[in-house]
């Protein structure tokens, strides 16, 4: 698991970046755009590359062949790009200056977001990738936390600090990775790293079998729970509980502490028992969590159920990604990568306007319901999977 720590670095740096980006950026867009509508789409500029690039370029990955490997190069190219572009946003000149630098700061992330990711699975035993994804996360919302612990005291001093730290981070973790991760040493499916033969196509179509298809649907429907309550949760608070705008921001971090510290848990209980069984207890366990916050007026009763939504979404997160990997075979980890992204994607583009014009037609109680409603479908699309894995040229079982 050394090699995974080492690799969570590449998580880590993403993780603070992202963060970063999220929580500052729209403070500078609201002194040029007034409109909350206009700064929130520009906001998923993100979500619109990995769309349409991340899923091409986890392909690309799979075939490419070099004397670093077929992940490195990319993020060889994209890390510093992603590092130079991230610590020019705070010196903008103006709004056309702030979208140029968003926009290519986001075509660099989405370079090297799918290669990464799709370098656990390749030095990871099949066995092992679930505790793996569990160390890699955990970094990440640490990551995630630092960002926004750290980031908003350097913020206070000087909006430009936060960037700076995130591109020279970025920079600092490129070198841990490519340093001590060699993909022709450290792969786990030697035919499939260091190829001395170019490899053939890998064919989207060729993946959708059954599983797969109804995996993704439950992905994309979790998702689409996940993604409409943390964009509309603060207002589901504000105007549906009566809280502050201070106290239900607070609440959602008991939810985003709980996946942190039970990442690593979630992870061994996947390897252990089997990621399938896992995510449907995580699915199970987030849909009945959500219908019971339908009828939370109790600040203290609502914290509680989000700490334990906050697991039950480990239980889920952690173990969906090596599950979509193990579904398929070796030689298509990359163009798998790239299909988790683009549904999850397509869920974080379409659930918060979805979500958020049935709370226009009817109020905001509907919010957990519909996130539950959801999250029932996800199940319904567990429940109907073969839950076979493919074992052709793979090496290791699957625990699921």
């Amino acid at each position: 698991m050394k090699k995974v720590w080492l690799l969570g670095f590449g998580f880590f740096s993403i993780s603070i970046t992202w963060s970063l980006y999220n929580a500052f950026v729209p403070f500078f867009l609201e002194k040029y755009v007034h409109s909350v509508a206009l700064i929130s789409f520009m906001m998923t500029i993100d979500n619109y590359f990995a769309l349409f690039l991340q899923p091409w370029i986890g392909n690309r990955s799979d075939r490419t062949t070099t004397r670093f490997g077929r992940r490195i190069p990319y993020l060889m190219i994209g890390m510093p790009l992603a590092a130079v572009l991230t610590l020019l946003i705070p010196f903008h000149t103006g709004l056309f200056t702030l979208l140029l630098f968003m926009m290519l700061m986001n075509l660099a992330m989405s370079l090297y977001r799918s290669p990464t990711v799709a370098l656990m699975p390749d030095i990871t035993p099949d066995a092992q990738r679930t505790k793996a994804n569990g160390l890699i996360n955990f970094m990440g919302g640490f990551g995630s936390i630092l960002a926004y612990g750290v980031g908003s005291i350097l913020y206070d001093s000087n909006p430009a600090l936060p960037f700076i730290v995130a591109g020279l981070i970025t920079l600092l973790c490129l070198f841990i990775v490519s340093h001590f991760i060699k993909e022709g040493r450290d792969g786990v499916n030697q035919e499939g790293v260091a190829r001395t033969v170019k490899p053939s196509h890998i064919s989207f179509k060729k993946q959708l079998d059954r599983t797969t298809v109804l995996l993704l649907a439950a992905i994309f429907f979790w998702f689409v729970a996940y993604q409409g309550v943390e964009t509309l949760f603060t207002l589901y608070g504000k105007h549906h509980l009566g809280l502050s705008e201070k106290a239900a921001s607070f609440s959602l971090t008991f939810f985003s502490l709980a996946f942190v510290l039970f990442a690593i848990p979630s992870g061994w209980l996947g390897g252990r028992f089997g990621k399938k069984k896992i995510i449907i207890i995580g699915v199970c366990g987030l849909m009945t969590v959500f219908a019971l916050v339908g009828f939370a007026q109790n600040l203290l009763f609502l914290r509680g159920l989000l700490l334990i939504g906050g697991m039950f979404w480990a239980c889920i997160n952690i173990n969906s990604y090596p599950y979509i990997v193990a579904t398929g075979t070796e030689e298509s980890i990359g163009t798998r990568t790239g299909m988790y992204y683009l549904v999850s994607s397509l869920a974080a583009i379409s659930s918060p306007p979805l979500l958020g014009l049935l709370i226009d037609l009817h109020g905001y109680s509907i919010l957990f319901y519909c996130a539950a409603a959801s999250m029932l479908i996800a199940l319904l699309c567990l429940l109907l999977m073969n839950g076979g894995k493919k074992t052709v040229k793979t090496l290791h079982s699957s625990g699921a």
